[in-house]
C-alpha cells in the first residue's frame, strides 16, 4: 500500500488541503511510530501504523472545512466514516477502520445519538492496539493553526471532556499504556 498514491488520487497536490493533509499525516505517523516503539510487547504492526496513519483523514475533502481548503458538503465530524469507504473501496478494509474509529477518542452509539451527529450509528471506537496508538498520536496535532506545534496533555484531556467522562476515561487509560 502507497498511501501517498492514494492520496493523490483524491487531492491535488498542489493545493492548500493537501499540504495541510500530508504534513498533519506525517507527523502523527511519527509520533504513531514512536509510541509503538514504546509498546514493543504488544506487538503492534509498525509498518501498518506508518500506513493507516499517513491516510487516516483522507475523507476530510468531503467536508466543509473551508480552513483546510475542503469544500464538500457534509460536516467535518463525517470525515471518518468518509474516509472509511473511500478505503473500502480502495481495497484496504483494515485502514479503512482506522479513518472510522480515530474520530474524538472513538465514538460510541450512545455519543452519536447524544449529540445528534450525522453519522451511522455504531460504535466507531479503536479496538486493536494499533487504532487506539494512531487515535492518540492525532490528539496530540491540530490540520489548522500550527500543525507541526504538539498540544500539551493538560489542552488535551480538556477538549476530550467536554465530551464526557467514558471519552476522557478512554484517553487517559491511552495516556498511562502509551504516555
Amino acid at each position: 500500500m502507497n498511501p501517498i498514491k492514494i492520496i493523490e488520487k483524491y487531492y491535488d497536490r498542489k493545493s492548500e488541503g493537501y499540504r495541510l493533509l500530508a504534513e498533519h499525516s506525517r507527523i502523527v505517523a511519527k509520533k504513531a511510530v514512536e509510541i509503538a516503539g514504546r509498546v514493543k510487547h504488544l506487538n503492534p504492526d509498525l509498518k501498518f501504523i506508518e500506513e493507516a496513519s499517513m491516510i487516516h483523514d483522507i475523507g476530510i475533502f468531503m467536508t466543509d472545512a473551508p480552513k483546510l481548503d475542503c469544500h464538500g458538503d457534509k460536516p467535518y465530524i463525517c470525515h471518518g466514516y468518509l474516509g472509511r469507504e473511500i478505503l473500502e473501496k480502495e481495497g484496504f478494509p483494515r485502514h479503512a477502520i482506522v479513518c472510522e474509529t480515530h474520530v474524538g477518542v472513538g465514538l460510541s452509539i450512545r455519543d452519536i445519538e447524544k449529540n445528534n451527529f450525522p453519522i451511522p450509528k455504531r460504535d466507531m471506537i479503536p479496538v486493536t492496539i494499533e487504532e487506539q496508538i494512531i487515535c492518540y498520536a492525532d490528539k496530540f496535532f491540530s490540520k489548522d493553526n500550527d500543525p507541526s506545534k504538539e498540544k500539551p496533555i493538560h489542552k488535551i484531556r480538556e477538549f476530550i471532556g467536554m465530551f464526557g467522562e467514558e471519552n476522557l476515561r478512554r484517553f487517559d487509560e491511552w495516556e498511562r499504556l502509551f504516555g
